[in-house]
């Protein structure tokens, strides 16, 4: 991960004109800080999806009969 975003943003960073150093830089440091967030993402993301299923399980059916 950390070479391919390097290579990534070497090639964005020439577009420039540079030489593309700052750039690989740039992109080996996005690949890192991509790699450690998506597990935290996924676990909010499972925690949504399971809460969401919860409360639509819990949720009483609204059969349209009025009781008085």
């Amino acid at each position: 991960m950390g070479w391919l975003g390097a290579l990534v943003g070497a090639a964005i960073d020439r577009r420039d004109g540079d030489s593309g150093i700052k750039g690989a830089l740039i992109g080996a440091s996005a690949g890192r800080v991509l790699k450690s967030a998506m597990p935290v993402a996924a676990a909010a993301t499972l925690g949504w999806v399971a809460l969401s299923l919860l409360r639509h399980k819990r949720a009483k059916p609204d059969d349209g009969q009025v009781t008085s």
